[in-house]
């Protein structure tokens, strides 16, 4: 099917990315990669009356080292990320994480913003980052923000960024010498996670002294297994630990009904994807 009629503008500063999307109004979109839009329009399952592309944008590209964090544009794409010796050694949850996204053509072409701004429930990256308690720097005409994973994913396909906004960058905290491990259930390669886990631990002296773990297509947004979390810190890094805390995986989740699978399958899901993603990630 051919898109409907939109205007196009290609900017090459945030700044300009943003006028563009104030003067184009509440139908105006950002073009990251395209993975996600492009297939909406060429549906049309949406007409938007400008289209701001912003792959010429070079503050939105690139991944740096803070200090104590670890920034990477909104257009780095997905292969970028994984490929990291940045991300890898300081972040690996989201290198793991994102290294089971699509296959590898769309990993070459879509954004890790562009991906985290669609907010999709079965998208793998946005549990990542709400696991990993990322940030989010989002540009709009009063000026820049910063936004917290918590506050970040508001609802199915939406987020704390405005029709007339920009996400410009996510920053990660560092988790040097965690071990991660991101495990999710599709029925065939390269398709969205029925239910995914990612689970970054820290074991020392045999103990899990630290936690993070994030649900995927466990409700409307990515979920933070936070009971978990408490109940793996402090104890012993062992299978039958570990499998007992994840019994309590699906607490506060709402997964919903679909034809891929009921909720209470996809309860018994998290509880078991969680318990083998904790496992790997603590080396067991």
């Amino acid at each position: 099917m051919i898109p409907a009629a939109f205007d196009y503008v290609r900017p090459t500063t945030v700044d300009e990315a943003v006028a563009a999307l104030v003067a184009g109004g509440e139908d105006a979109k950002v073009l990251g990669g395209g993975q996600s839009l492009l297939p909406v329009l060429r549906l049309r399952m949406g007409a938007p009356s400008v289209i701001v592309d912003t792959t010429r944008i070079d503050e939105m590209k690139g991944i740096s080292d803070t200090g104590d964090a670890i920034v990477i544009g909104a257009g780095v794409t997905h292969d970028e990320v994984m490929t990291s010796a940045l991300v890898k050694d300081n972040v690996a949850l989201l290198a793991a994480a994102t290294a089971t996204v699509a296959d590898r053509q769309i990993r070459h072409r879509g954004t890790l913003g562009g991906a985290l701004a669609h907010a999709d429930p079965a998208g793998d990256q946005p549990g990542t980052a709400l696991a990993l308690d990322a940030s989010f720097t989002i540009a709009g005409p009063g000026g820049r923000r910063t936004v917290a994973a918590s506050d970040f994913f508001v609802d199915y396909f939406t987020t704390a960024v405005g029709p007339d906004e920009v996400l410009v960058s996510v920053s990660f905290p560092k988790y040097t010498g965690w071990g991660a491990h991101y495990e999710k259930f599709n029925r065939t390669a390269q398709a969205w996670a029925i239910v995914g886990v990612a689970a970054a631990v820290k074991v020392e002296g045999g103990s899990i002294t630290g936690a993070r773990i994030g649900l995927t297509n466990m409700g409307p947004k990515p979920v933070r297994a936070s009971s978990v979390e408490a109940a793996l810190t402090g104890g012993a890094a062992t299978l039958d630990a570990i499998t007992a805390a994840a019994q309590s995986a699906a607490d506060g989740a709402s997964p919903n009904d679909d034809i891929h699978a009921k909720a209470d399958y996809r309860e018994h899901l998290a509880r078991v994807l969680t318990a083998r993603a904790v496992a790997k990630a603590a080396g067991l």
